[in-house]
């Protein structure tokens, strides 16, 4: 969501779309996508889901504990 600014937003098909204050665009996974700021800009990125699969807010304790053993052990 662009809070300040103007943004030029392309996809892959090729399409694309200016917008200042309030555009909202949403991604599917994975699509390709380029974002060119045509003026000094703020925005508000939101990832979902959050967390993704492999960051450690979405795994287990035991998986936790597996990493930082892995870790350790790296670091030897």
């Amino acid at each position: 969501m662009v809070i300040d600014g103007e943004l030029e937003v392309a996809s892959a098909d090729g399409s694309r779309t200016t917008g200042g204050r309030g555009l909202l665009v949403e991604f599917a996974p994975a699509e390709r996508h380029e974002i060119v700021a045509r003026s000094d800009s703020r925005i508000l990125l939101l990832l979902t889901p959050w967390p993704g699969k492999g960051h450690p807010g979405a795994m287990t304790m035991r998986e936790k504990l597996y990493v930082r053993r892995r870790a350790a052990k790296e670091a030897r």
